[in-house]
Parts: structure tokens; C-alpha cells; sequence
């Protein structure tokens, strides 16, 4: 297969073929948010939630395999910019571009974007541009904006877990303007230096 568009591809691969492994891990991590999974923990960190939310989260769709990755990283606070060192998530990004090599999505041997790839990215930008709401949207709907508008998305999607759990830049969010939106979970503000290591951990928040 030689072009992307024959491919249904699943948010966090998208975000892998247009921004890199650090994309695909934030799309990770908000698709643990949304499921009530994670939250925000010390300054700018995120951790998992407790094992019953774990549970309930997991009944409905088991997370992509990516997600638990990023999940297994989160038993203690972490980064998120951190997560992409971890073993385990750079396994799960590796194995993850696999099958996107396969489908002529990713060329050797770095296994950048092709330009099917980046043409096939450029048009899902072009068919979902941001909403002039948050409101409405599913899940997956979320999180394929998250993949394609980055922090932009972030921002306007779910702008207090975003800051609290060092997504974004305090300067780009924050304000008696942040909208008040809670989807799942509560959880600490600011930013961390934290990193995942040998089986880090997280904390919880919501928007």
C-alpha cells in the first residue's frame, strides 16, 4: 500500500506522521484523560488515577496500545515531555510504526513521513479545522483534533488539564477567561520536572 488514504488511521498515528513521537504520547495522554484515566498531579505533571477508574475506563474499549504504554509510565508523577524517553513508550512508538511502514506511510531508515503521509495529514487538517466550541464533540473527535491542531486544540479543548498537567505553556493558557469545563477527574496546577523512568506515575485534573 503506497498511500495513506487507504488507511484508517487512529489519532496518535496521525499526530506520529505529522509531528513525531511527542505528538503521538500527548494524544496519548489525553485519550487516558478523557477515559478518567489520568490526571494532573505536581506542577506540571500527570499520574494514573486509581485503580477502580483504571477498571471503568478499561470495561468500555481497552486504550490503544500507545496509551497504556503511556499509562504502565504513570504509576508515580511525570512530564509528559519526559514520557517519550521512557523504554516502554519508545517500545510502543517502535512498534507502532510498523504497520505505518508497511502501508508506505513511513520511508527507511529514519522512518520519517512520507509525502503520501504528509499530503494525507494535510488534507485531514484541512477537513477538521478547530470548532468554534468545545462542546459536542466525541471523544475520538477530541483527540483527532488534539493530533492535528496540537496545542491550539489543547488549548480550546481542554485548556486547565492542559496547563495543570504541562501540555502547554503557562503564558498560553491561564486567566479569569479559561473556560470551565470538567470532563473527568480534579488535580494540581503548575509545572514539573519529573520523569517517567523505570515505571513513573501521574495525577488527575479536568476542564
Amino acid at each position: 500500500m503506497s498511500d495513506g488514504t487507504a488507511v484508517r488511521l487512529e489519532p496518535h498515528e496521525i499526530a506520529l506522521l505529522g509531528e513525531g513521537p511527542r505528538a503521538a504520547v500527548t494524544v496519548a495522554v489525553v485519550e487516558l484523560y478523557l477515559r478518567g484515566l489520568v490526571e494532573p498531579d505536581l506542577p506540571g505533571t500527570v499520574r494514573a488515577r486509581v485503580a477502580d477508574a483504571v477498571e471503568a475506563g478499561d470495561a468500555v474499549r481497552p486504550p490503544s496500545p500507545l496509551a497504556a504504554a503511556v499509562h504502565a509510565c504513570l504509576r508515580t508523577p511525570a512530564a509528559p515531555k519526559s514520557l517519550v524517553k521512557d523504554p516502554g513508550i519508545r517500545l510502543a512508538v517502535a512498534v507502532m510504526r510498523i504497520p505505518l511502514a508497511e502501508a508506505g506511510l513511513l520511508r527507511p531508515p529514519l522512518l520519517g513521513a512520507t509525502r503520501a503521509a504528509r499530503r494525507h495529514v494535510r488534507g485531514l487538517r484541512h477537513e477538521h479545522p478547530l470548532p468554534a466550541s468545545r462542546h459536542g464533540l466525541t471523544d475520538r473527535e477530541r483527540l483527532l483534533l488534539v493530533a492535528l491542531r496540537g496545542e491550539a486544540a489543547l488549548r480550546l479543548l481542554m485548556p486547565r488539564f492542559a496547563l495543570r498537567a504541562g501540555l502547554v505553556r503557562r503564558a498560553e493558557v491561564g486567566g479569569p477567561d479559561l473556560p470551565k469545563h470538567t470532563p473527568r477527574g480534579t488535580g494540581g496546577v503548575g509545572r514539573g520536572v519529573y520523569h517517567c523512568g523505570g515505571g513513573g506515575g501521574g495525577g488527575g485534573g479536568g476542564d
